[in-house]
């Protein structure tokens, strides 16, 4: 299994491929998946916004098209962030990790320390297979 620094590290390099030509925001990630295999990705913008990737998903859709259907553990690195409470993924991409299962996700910049959070504080009423399913309540209740 690779540790939380090694997967830091690959999400940073990963962040150098970025196409970011608008907002010069550039982010990597980089993921385990159940059998431990490692995929990365990075943020791909467009003119059109909406049809953006986020580095996240990126990462996640290159693992579930490669066969991965159980991600364990997820790095985002947002590089050119400010501060790390400027790197965090946003909700789409909390989903997008949710619906495989992630359970650790882990939070850089560019350098210096990251952190170490479960999916469940970021995204603590995500929507599930389940749920569409007819199996359990919809999030937060009824």
């Amino acid at each position: 299994m690779t540790d939380h620094d090694s997967l830091v590290d690959r999400a940073r390099r990963a962040a150098r491929n970025s196409y970011s030509p608008y907002s010069g925001f550039r982010v990597g990630a980089a993921l385990v998946t159940g059998d431990g295999s490692v995929f990365s990705g990075a943020n791909v913008e467009n003119a059109a916004y909406p049809v953006s990737n986020c580095a996240e998903a990126t990462a996640v859709n290159t693992a579930a098209a490669a066969g991965a259907r159980r991600v364990r553990t997820v790095a985002v690195a947002c590089v050119d962030a400010d501060s790390i409470a400027n790197a965090y993924p946003c909700g789409r991409c909390r989903q997008v990790m949710n619906e495989f299962g992630v359970e650790t996700v882990l939070v850089a910049i560019a350098d210096g320390p990251y952190r170490v959070h479960d999916l469940s504080e970021l995204l603590p009423y995500g929507f599930s297979g389940d749920f569409l399913r007819g199996g359990e309540e919809a999030p937060g209740g009824s």
